[in-house]
């Protein structure tokens, strides 16, 4: 079997009790399959949830709390405990553990972004196992990710993962709640995701998680996007990860193997930058830039929205008021709107860069719908 790079995904449901706390025993039985992984040559990158199911008991409420304060306060506490344990249990085979702990900012801020990747390749070189959560102490609202699936599918873009493993309490995708209703259907295989199939997702069924279906297939789709296959379902009584990996899992396949790697520079223009403005292009322009794969110069551009200075990330629309894509400009607002409609020999005398592209095409992400 090919040896992958593979991101790991563990719900708070999968590494609990009946109590809501940490499990040791589930715990370990992960951690098992993981050496085994890593025994057969794939590299692994784990994100993990369950530091409030750790933390809380210690903190005296009798369940997982329910305010931001004591979710918060819960994970501060759970999160020492969860790599504690983590430790122990890949120690016994000498395998270090690394620990990230992640909020979107970390991803909106391009520097942070790049040393991210960093570290995780370099932790990767050295053998060591990135173990990565999102920052519930001190994360607020508009800086989360929403839940580990969405921070999975984009830690595996962000390292090009080969595969993504989100491991839950439900065997797969079901056109309808399983829970509910015992006609339901599973999906084996999903090439894509589709409205049709949002639509048909429910929310969590676990009082301890916080991602139900529909939070899995948004970071599912996400993920193929990015260039990595997708397996949602449980790890069983007696099955083994590398089964999963050769196609064998108790579980629901999403996408191909082999899809389109979008780098790294894209994947943060495309989908963690901050967006400082808009420019309103003709109709030549937004050919160039959508069917001939061509850089968005000056005389294409009709209006300037905002005021952002050179190195921003802006969206770039038609004229019939329809998102094109965004990408990194060379130039301010201020200047853009001195050379808008010029030639590019125009253009030079009124801008201080040297560059004769408003967006190098290495800067452009397309991403065509309606404002």
């Amino acid at each position: 079997m090919k040896k992958e790079r593979v991101v790991v995904k563990i719900g708070s449901s999968s590494l609990t009790n009946q109590q809501g706390s940490l499990s040791r025993e589930k715990l370990k039985q992960y951690a098992d399959e993981i050496i085994r992984l890593r025994q057969a040559g794939n590299e692994v990158i784990l994100i993990s949830s369950g530091a409030v199911a750790a933390g809380f008991y210690d903190l005296g409420y009798p369940s997982r709390p329910v305010t931001t304060a004591g979710k918060q306060a819960a994970a501060a506490v759970g999160q020492s405990q969860l790599m504690q344990a983590y430790n122990e249990e890949f120690s016994r085979v000498n395998i270090a553990c690394g620990q990230l702990l992640l909020t979107r900012e970390n991803f909106a801020n391009h520097s942070q972004y790049q040393n991210a990747h960093s570290t995780i390749t370099e932790l990767l070189h050295r053998q060591v196992l990135p173990i990565i959560n999102e920052n519930d102490s001190i994360a607020v609202d508009e800086l989360t990710f929403g839940d580990n699936d969405m921070l999975s599918a984009l830690v595996a873009g962000l390292v090009h993962a080969d595969t993504l493993l989100i491991l839950t309490d439900i065997n797969g995708i079901y056109d309808k709640n399983p829970y509910e209703d015992p006609e339901a259907k599973k999906y084996h295989f999903i090439p894509s995701i589709t409205n049709d199939l949002m639509e048909q997702a429910g929310e969590s069924s676990s009082s301890v998680g916080t991602g139900g279906m529909r939070s899995k297939l948004k970071a599912a789709g996400t993920a193929i996007r990015l260039g990595t296959r997708v397996f949602v379902g449980r790890l069983g009584s007696g099955h083994r990860l590398e089964d999963v990996l050769s196609g064998k899992g108790d579980g629901t396949y999403i996408g191909v193997p082999g899809g389109d790697v979008v780098n790294n520079k894209k994947q943060w223009i495309g989908l963690h930058s901050v967006i400082a403005g808009a420019v309103v292009v003709d109709e030549g322009a937004a050919k160039a830039l959508l069917r001939s794969g061509k850089s968005l110069l000056p005389a294409g551009i009709v209006e300037v929205q905002g005021h952002f200075s050179a190195g921003n990330v802006v969206d770039v629309y038609d004229q019939k008021d329809q998102l094109l894509g965004r990408g990194q400009v060379n130039m301010s607002a201020k200047e853009l709107q001195a050379v808008k409609g010029k030639s590019s020999a125009e253009a030079a005398s009124f801008t201080l860069t040297s560059k004769s592209e408003v967006i190098h095409r290495d800067n452009w992400i397309t991403t065509v719908r309606e404002r």
